[in-house]
Parts: C-alpha cells; structure tokens; sequence
C-alpha cells in the first residue's frame, strides 16, 4: 500500500536559502481559524490531524481553541520550537505557548534532536542511549507517545529514530542515504506517521511502516 491521506493546513510561509536562513512570516491567525473551520466543514470526519510550525503565541492560542472545540480524535504534534528569523524574545514566548496550551493536547509528539534536547531538559544528546532516555523524560511530562528523530546527526550510519509510549522504548533505523542535512525531511516524516495514524495504526506501526517505505522508496 501507499501513503496517503487528505489534508488541509498552511501556517507559515518561509523563504529557505543554502545558509538555513530565511524570512519569518507569519499567516494571520484569522485564516487559520477559517482555514480549520473549513477543513471540518469538508471532511466531515477528521481522523488525526498534525500540527507544524505555528511561529507565534496568538496562532497557537487559535490552534488550541480549534483542538478543544473539535476534539480531534488523534493529535501529532511536530513541536517547532526557535525558528531562525525570530527575536529570541519573541521565540521564547513561542515555545512557553507551544508547551503549555498544545503539549497537553497531543497523542504523539515528533521532536527532532534539537527539539528532543529542550522538552527533556538535558544540555546535548551524543548516543542512542541518550536519545532513549530524553524521549523518557519528555513522556514522563504527560505525553503519551513521543518519537525523538535524530535522523543521522548520532553519526550511526543510519537514519535513527527512537519510539516511547511510557511503557516500551524501541530504536528505529534504516540504512541512511548520505550525510546531508535536508529541510523538511522530519516535517514529512511527522506527516507520513499522520497519515497512517489516520487509516487505522498504531503509532509505533506507523512510524515502523514509515521507516521502511522511505527506505524501499530510495531503492525502486
């Protein structure tokens, strides 16, 4: 089978160059009320829905009242925390909101490694093993799935992620292809997991059948 799945959302428009600079822009936070309104308003039933970059404490606000009012029956949350082209002033602010009105309100949370490091805590993660226990110490916060991805920056040879419900810790990797650091690939990783979360599985066997189908994808 293949991924796939209908979806509806536009947050924040970014400008990327070689640098991993860009523009900071966000969309008012008035359309993305409409916008979820009207994604309802279609669809009808919303079986998950993931949350990205909401880039300011008002949009987060508006995604919050949309979470409480709709009860969405799965939430993945991709917690994007500092975004480059922000005051650190205003990011901080940004992530505060993020961790109060939407961590609460997630099934599934997708750090990637620097995102790992804040919610846990801790000053750097070197191994797998510290991966493993950073993801612990963000579940312990409340969250009832988290899957920490380190994609190949652990210098493992692999694309490595690792799952954590509160009960069992797993370590998922395929071969890595390259070194290189390529923008939006946990972002289509967290939306590949929405989607099979979606049709009916389990967040571990989402992110299990994700792993392999990006891996059979880059040998066809």
């Amino acid at each position: 089978s293949t991924l796939s799945s209908s979806s509806a959302a536009s947050d924040v428009y970014k400008r990327q160059h070689n640098d991993w600079g860009h523009r900071f822009v966000p969309v008012d936070p008035q359309v993305i009320h409409d916008q979820i309104e009207a994604a309802v308003a279609v669809h009808g039933r919303i079986d998950a829905v993931k949350i990205g970059m909401l880039g300011t404490p008002t949009t987060i606000g508006v995604v919050a009242e949309a979470l409480e009012s709709y009860q969405f029956p799965r939430v993945i949350l991709d917690p994007v925390l500092i975004c480059k082209g922000q005051e650190p002033g205003a990011a901080l602010d940004t992530d505060n909101a993020l961790r109060e009105k939407l961590l609460p309100r997630a099934d599934v949370i997708t750090p990637n490694l620097f995102e790992t490091q804040t919610l846990a805590g801790v000053d750097e993660i070197t191994s797998v093993d510290a991966l493993k226990d950073a993801a612990k110490r963000i579940g312990d916060q409340g969250v009832p799935v988290v899957i920490a991805k380190a994609g190949t920056l652990l210098d493992t040879g692999t694309a490595l992620d690792v799952y954590y419900d509160g009960h069992d810790c797993e370590v998922l990797d395929v071969p890595a292809v390259g070194q290189e650091r390529v923008s939006g690939a946990g972002c289509t990783l967290a939306a590949a997991i929405t989607a099979e979360i979606a049709k009916g599985a389990s967040a571990l066997d989402a992110v299990s059948y994700t792993h392999l189908r990006a891996h059979e994808t880059r040998h066809d």
